[in-house]
């Protein structure tokens, strides 16, 4: 049997992200996060073929768009990535969103906004569209926290590193500048894959974070390395590590989201303040701390990211029983 999907390729300010326009499984008209336990539970070979190699890679990141269940919200997303299928990408979502307004692909209630059902709440957007091309999106993220400040842990070939947790869609392990990490000049991807996994294992077993309001969200999947800017326009450098051995290219929408969640949390961003986040490659997310909620227990912020994202092509992929790597594969 040979399947086929139609996919809108683009990137987001770096990031690579592949939007399903056609061959998705139809799936119960359930709401998103009961529908992303479909999906993992009979379609999950989709997102393998789709994201690993050989027709995508360690950093391939996506979605598939589906009819909203909210009727507050226009459609719904279910992120389909390396690592699983998300709650929510940040990246992933500023440009989903701009190759499915380019393509025509969902009709917004009010010209330039659009709400968006996803696993880990509904995400309002606003966006600028001059002519024919989105140019910015701006993503009104998800309510976002410090979980827990100052964890000690033991980390393998680095010594004791104290990090924070922060919630931003995913959780964090959110790291700056200290004596046993020195930052990010000098150092190599390739370490900063290897310092991140051996740093996600030394935390696994000391620090669980359970979403409040969702217990289907945990766990500290992803980490966040900060450092001083090199850009003169940019208050933070970063690199973001998820999956298994992904750098993401962007400064990440969920991981500037849980930056500036951690940076509130420790008195460091005021209500209306602007932070923005230099990736590894140089381009920029614009974030803000736009206002004050609470998640639970624990006090945070709702956070807005403002970037661009640009298609570059359309792609018909085929996926064929008679390959046998019709499923997709990664190297260990």
């Amino acid at each position: 049997m040979r399947r086929s999907f139609f996919c809108i390729d683009a990137h987001t300010c770096g990031n690579p992200v592949r939007l399903v326009a056609g061959g998705g499984p139809l799936l119960p008209h359930l709401p998103i996060a009961e529908r992303r336990k479909v999906f993992v539970r009979d379609h999950d070979w989709i997102r393998r073929a789709l994201m690993f190699e050989p027709r995508g890679h360690d950093i391939m990141s996506g979605g598939i768009i589906y009819p909203a269940y909210r009727d507050d919200c226009d459609f719904a997303v279910l992120f389909i990535e390396v690592s699983g299928c998300l709650p929510m990408c940040g990246a992933g979502t500023i440009g989903i969103v701009t190759a499915a307004i380019e393509a025509g692909l969902v009709e917004p209630r009010v010209p330039g906004r659009l709400a968006i059902e996803t696993p880990a709440g509904r995400v309002d957007i606003t966006y600028e569209k001059p002519g024919d091309f989105v140019e910015t999106v701006r993503m009104f993220n998800v309510a976002s926290y410090l979980h827990a400040a100052d964890v000690t842990v033991d980390v393998p070939g680095m010594g004791r590193l104290v990090v924070d947790i922060a919630y931003g869609g995913n959780f964090y392990a959110v790291v700056e500048p200290q004596e046993t990490w020195p930052g990010l000049d000098d150092i190599r991807a390739e370490e900063i894959v290897g310092a991140s996994q051996r740093l996600r294992d030394a935390l696994a077993p000391i620090c669980d974070p359970v979403h409040p309001e969702d217990e289907g969200i945990r766990g500290v999947h992803h980490v966040i390395w900060c450092d001083r800017p090199r850009s003169n326009v940019a208050d933070g450098r970063c690199a973001v590590f998820y999956g298994d051995k992904a750098i993401d290219r962007s400064p990440g929408g969920t991981g500037t989201s849980a930056r500036m969640a951690q940076l509130h949390g420790k008195g460091r961003l005021k209500i209306g303040d602007v932070y923005r986040a230099e990736s590894l490659i140089g381009t920029i997310f614009e974030g803000r701390v736009d206002e004050p909620v609470s998640v639970g227990p624990h006090g945070g912020i709702r956070p807005s990211i403002t970037a661009w994202a640009r298609v570059t092509g359309h792609n018909t992929i085929f996926v064929d029983d008679r390959d046998p790597l019709a499923h997709g594969f990664q190297l260990a």
